[in-house]
């Protein structure tokens, strides 16, 4: 069964949505409507009193928990990326090289995604909002403390920063939880835009904050005490605005019983053969990989293009660098994330009408597109910084449209129940081969090609560009991976929702499942796995696709005698 799970859809890449006027009339035939007497189709797609009387939380309650949870993740990435603001100034206090800078970053990411999964596991079992609340707690304190820090303890800084991914890890893996158990469809495709604007803007407010206080104050450490108290009043507002709603109630029927949790392993398997997931997952850890190196050496890397082109003096230790790119990139990236977001959910949405495939494809378009010119940036920096930022524009616009959509992909192909592990599972490959390690490979590539140029600013120049390159190469590589998820993507998306009606356990997919794996059934494998594959990619079951309703019953055969007499038997734990 698992490998027949794992096969590729066979529908083409521009068929039609599973979602038109006359399958949404068949779906679900037979059986009663949940709200007072509406059709199948609103039971799936329940409006704002619908989903009201399923979760006890009124309309505009539930948005007023999307903005304060798009609040908190703008603190989250606000803070993350104030150190990139002033790393300059962090190089000339503790007097290290590229590769130590790269470390702060490394450090963050890696303790993030290591406590991922701890608080994954916790988040699917427990009370999400308190976990949440302790963990933004203790980061906003943390936080505070890694201001203070001696200049000959930069080890501290990298311990502390460490710490920080401990409050973080608590936030991101539960937080797009909530959002799922409180909106559906289309709903929910927004109001994860309006929680995922938070990543690029949040970032572009770290670099405007970072340089804006540390030239207000005249000293770098102020920037990381902006964020812990405003991370205090985050955890006021979770504690008195934020409800739990029960996980998963708005997409179970109403006489379907509620999902229970199953061992951590069992999700681990599980998600490990969801194909759609998996892909997904790679394509959004070549984003990981890219963003995390920008985020930290594209201010640095505009300096020393700077530099070379004799706009800017270099920095001199003991001094504090004095350079508007922290800014301008700050801006660049809160602009490019509100467009970016805002316009891959759009025409997913639009999309998603005729291509039932439309969200792997739009962020396959906005990886590959992104490529190009974020190559052609770093190659027209010495030349232009006006065009190098308009490349890098354009490049930040298409590589923002992954953000929503991808998040949207791991909610419709995984169950209620596993969502936080699929979340903190993301989070640990994504980072793990993206972001924890790109900003310190980057700077180490750096520092190797130095060693063998004479010290110039130009020399420094150009190994920063040259390590740079990467980052196209490896979105590139992203984009052929959300490709391979429009292959599995509508079969996966139907797995989930089966097993969320209690439709995955029936004794009719039972008997399928019998028939590949006995030795007797062997010569009908073709035809019950072409029954299976083509029930779970529409809204038939495999029943009907051995008598279809609107077709004449087709003469008897031995394959569909047997596989009807198997259809109709149970499972022994039933009988």
């Amino acid at each position: 069964m698992s490998g027949l799970l794992g096969q590729p859809d066979t529908t083409p890449f521009l068929s039609q949505a599973d979602d038109t006027e006359e399958e949404k009339g068949s779906l679900g035939a037979g059986k009663t409507a949940s709200f007072g007497g509406a059709e199948p189709q609103d039971r799936e797609n329940p409006d704002g009193e619908g989903l009201h009387l399923i979760t006890g939380i009124s309309p505009g309650h539930a948005t007023l928990i999307v903005g304060v949870l798009c609040y908190i993740n703008l603190l989250n990435y606000m803070d993350r990326f104030t150190v990139a603001g002033v790393l300059p100034d962090i190089e000339q206090f503790f007097v290290i090289g590229d590769s130590s800078s790269g470390l702060i970053q490394t450090v963050f990411i890696s303790s993030y995604m290591v406590l991922a999964p701890v608080f994954g596991y916790l988040g699917d079992r427990y009370n999400r909002k308190y976990l949440m609340c302790g963990g933004i707690a203790f980061w906003s304190l943390v936080t505070l403390g890694s201001s203070f820090i001696p200049r000959e303890r930069f080890w501290l800084l990298l311990f502390t920063r460490g710490l920080v991914g401990v409050g973080e890890a608590s936030y991101s893996t539960i937080a797009p939880t909530l959002i799922a158990d409180l909106f559906v469809a289309d709903q929910r495709s927004r109001m994860l835009s309006v929680f995922y604007f938070a990543i690029p803007v949040g970032s572009g407010l770290g670099y405007i904050a970072g340089s804006k206080v540390k030239d207000v104050a005249g000293d770098w450490h102020w920037a990381l005490r902006v964020t812990p108290g405003l991370g205090m009043v985050a955890v006021l507002l979770l504690f008195l605005v934020v409800r739990e709603p029960p996980r998963g109630a708005v997409e179970r029927y109403s006489d379907t019983p509620p999902l229970s949790p199953t061992s951590w392993w069992a999700d681990l398997r599980a998600l490990a053969r969801n194909p759609s997931f998996v892909l997904s997952s790679l394509g959004f850890t070549a984003v990981a990989f890219v963003t995390g190196s920008l985020a930290l050496w594209a201010p640095a890397f505009l300096l020393r293009a700077r530099v070379v082109l004799g706009e800017t003096p270099p920095c001199l230790p003991g001094k504090s660098c004095s350079s508007s790119d922290s800014l301008i990139f700050g801006v660049i990236t809160c602009v490019t994330g509100i467009l970016g977001v805002a316009s891959g959910v759009e025409i997913s949405r639009c999309l998603r009408r005729t291509n039932p495939r439309a969200d792997p494809l739009v962020c396959a378009a906005g990886l590959l597109g992104s490529a190009p010119f974020l190559f052609l940036a770093l190659a027209c920096a010495q030349d232009s910084i006006i065009v190098t930022y308009v490349f890098i524009f354009i490049g930040e616009l298409l590589l923002s449209m992954n953000w929503a959509i991808v998040a949207d992909i791991l909610l419709y192909v995984v169950i209620p129940t596993r969502r936080s592990t699929a979340e903190a599972f993301q989070i640990v490959l994504s980072h793990l081969l993206g972001d924890a390690g790109s900003p310190y490979l980057i700077g180490l590539i750096s520092d190797r090609l130095r060693r063998d140029w004479p010290p110039s600013f130009l020399s420094e120049f150009r190994a920063l560009q040259f390590s740079l390159m990467l980052c196209a190469f490896v979105g590139a590589l992203g984009g052929a991976a959300f490709l391979g998820t429009a292959m599995y993507i509508e079969g996966d998306r139907k797995r989930a929702q089966l097993h969320v009606q209690g439709e995955l356990s029936s004794p009719q997919l039972w008997a399928v499942e019998t028939l590949l794996k006995t030795p007797s059934g062997a010569s009908f494998g073709l035809c019950s796995q072409l029954s299976l594959q083509i029930a779970l990619s529409s809204s038939l079951s495999p029943l009907d696709f051995i008598h279809p309703p609107s077709l004449s019953p087709p003469p008897p055969t031995p394959h569909s005698l047997l596989l009807v007499f198997l259809s109709l038997s149970s499972p022994p734990s039933t009988r």
